[in-house]
């Protein structure tokens, strides 16, 4: 770890991906630790970043609201930069990180700055409001997209996005049962979390080494 970011996988890995968290959650929450480890198993290179609100959480312990997502392009980008990637960089994040680099990633992509954009459980809407959708930028999308989502996920379920206008570059991933955690509940869906997991990680591993360079 350095004093910004959080690395997995090894230095010289060919592809780095590079995640920002949630709304609530840190960089090393138990779901976005157990997600970069995955990834990090399948030769991938992942490095975690915290916005500033979440990063400030540390010191002073105050719990305020996240600002809205679009004020935080700017540090995403400025992650970009500091990252300074020197091979093929995916970037993406947990719900409101992923959301925030979908926000950036085809400025990105036409400066060959970034190959791809990977989102672990988009928040297609908040939960319980399916009407507010968060979708007007995805419909022409131009950069290679995979979003990983649970089929029962509370911001986003696989019946509810199925009905969206979503550009052709987004690949879906649907882990069957799954939660906004990719979490799915054993007893009824025969998956562990850790199955999704490994399917996440394997399935990304391949989309991610087919993008252009």
């Amino acid at each position: 770890m350095t004093d910004r970011f959080l690395f997995d996988g090894l230095d010289d890995a060919p592809i780095t991906i590079l995640l920002a968290h949630g709304a609530g959650a840190p960089m090393d929450s138990a779901s976005m630790t157990a997600a970069a480890h995955a990834l990090a198993t399948e030769g991938l290179r992942v490095a975690r970043f915290e916005f500033a609100y979440m990063a400030a959480r540390r010191t002073d312990g105050a719990r305020k609201p996240p600002p809205r997502a679009e004020t935080l392009k700017p540090e995403y980008c400025d992650a970009v930069r500091a990252l300074g990637a020197s091979g093929p960089l995916v970037i993406g994040g947990k719900s409101m990180g992923g959301r925030v680099a979908s926000m950036i990633a085809d400025d990105l992509h036409a400066a060959g700055t970034v190959a791809g954009l990977l989102c672990l459980g988009y928040p297609f809407h908040p939960p319980g409001k399916p009407e507010t959708l968060r979708t007007a930028h995805l419909t022409g999308l131009q950069t290679p997209a995979m979003i990983c989502q649970g089929t029962r996920d509370e911001f986003g379920t696989r019946a509810e996005v199925e009905t969206y206008p979503l550009s052709e570059r987004i690949r879906l991933l649907w882990l069957e049962d799954g939660d906004h955690d990719l979490k799915p509940r054993k007893k009824l869906s025969g998956f562990s979390a850790a199955d999704h997991l490994r399917t996440m990680a394997a399935t990304v591993k391949d989309w991610a080494e087919g993008l252009d360079r």
